[in-house]
Formats: C-alpha cells, structure tokens, sequence
C-alpha cells in the first residue's frame, strides 16, 4: 500500500505580505512532483514548512493520516535537502555514511563507482558537485517515506545531473519525491507529475503547454 503525505490550507506571510495562501498539495509512494516557480513565489519557503522547520500562519499536514506539526521530528518520515550544504565539512564521507545509514547499507553504499573516484576523504575536500551528489545519496537512501530535494541539481555538473536523474527515478519505486529546482528543464525531465506556484497559489499542471499558457517558460524553450 503506497504512503501518502498531504498539506492543506497553508497560508504564510512575511511582513504583511502574502506568500503563500491556500495551498493544497499530496505526494504518494511512486510520484516525483516537480514544483515549478519563478525565484521569490515560495517554492522554498513550502518546502520548509513541508519539513516542518519553518512555521505557517496556517497548516495542516497528513502523513498516512495521521497529523504533524513538525514531521522532521517522527523517524523515518520525511528527508529535506536544503540548498545550502548539511554536511559538517570536517566529518570525513565514511562517517558521515555511518551516520545516516544502517550498517548493513554502508558497504554497498561506499563501492558507488562515482563515489570511489572522488580523491577525498574529508567533506571539505570535495567540490560543490559532488557535496550535492553525496548529500541526494545519502538521502534518498535513507529509509524516510518521503524526500523534499530543493535545488539538487545546483552547482553539479552535466554527467552528475545524469546520475542523480537516475538515483531519483529508482528510489521513486519506494518513495515519493518532491523536488524544485532554478533549471526547469532538468525538474522537466525527470518528474512524473507537476504543479506551478503561481500569485501565492499553486496549480496543477496536467499538460507542458500550461507552462507557456501561465507565463513561466516561453513556447520556444519547450521541447
């Protein structure tokens, strides 16, 4: 039976100013929602009171029925990549592995060829790439329901956009996923369901052409 994570009625505001209001959205087992937005409509600020870091004026939000206010502090819920770095940059990769996943997932996890290849043993060592790749591993490997990933393809370059294209696909199979991101073509090509914030609002968008029609991408960037 697929899990299911829903938030209703969000309505936040910074300074009197209505960034958010009303929005309804659900995510269950096997979906990859891309969430699309010009910079500044809340795509971020969603996520966050989604994780439950960030509080709304108003929220409710459902996972497999049951009501959280901060789901980030249940076990095995909900993931969240900030676009900013997580990882301590003194920890060394191995550590930081050992403290995010089972023992018996760790070896496995390690013999990754991408993450062989990096000369590195300490997080400070690696480039901003391949930070971003470890950090997406690392969550989507973990055993939450649900993984938020803001911005993961940001500062990575083409031939890790591919790999972590691939590792989102096949933990959709176990997962949902929910993910935003500046390059709307990668958020295009690997997401099977979408919705635009738009004016506080948020829009399903059940063809590609609603994106031209809503203003977002011109008709010539849609392939």
């Amino acid at each position: 039976m697929p899990n299911l994570l829903e938030i209703d009625s969000v309505v936040k505001s910074f300074y009197m100013h209505d960034v958010l209001t009303d929005i309804y959205l659900k995510c269950q087992t096997g979906d990859i929602i891309g969430m699309l937005g010009r910079n500044g409509t809340g795509k971020s600020t969603l996520m966050k009171i989604l994780f439950g870091t960030l509080q709304a004026d108003r929220k409710f939000i459902r996972i497999d029925g049951v009501v959280y206010d901060q789901p980030y502090k249940t076990v095995n819920e909900i993931c969240y990549l900030p676009q900013d770095s997580f990882l301590p940059k003194h920890m060394s990769i191995e550590k930081a592995v050992k403290l995010y996943l089972d023992k018996n997932q760790v070896q496995d996890f390690m013999e990754d060829p991408i993450l062989q290849k990096l000369d590195a043993s300490k997080i400070a060592h690696l480039s901003g790439g391949e930070l971003r790749y470890l950090e997406i591993k690392l969550l989507l490997n973990t055993a939450c329901k649900f993984i938020l990933l803001d911005e993961p393809f940001n500062g990575v370059s083409p031939i890790l956009v591919g790999e972590i294209k691939k590792l989102i696909l096949k933990t959709s199979e176990f997962k949902g996923i929910i993910l935003t991101d500046h390059d709307y073509r990668n958020v295009l090509d690997v997401a099977n369901q979408f919705c635009l914030i738009y004016d506080g609002g948020i829009k399903r968008i059940d063809d590609k052409q609603e994106l031209v029609r809503w203003g977002y991408i011109p008709e010539s960037r849609l392939e």
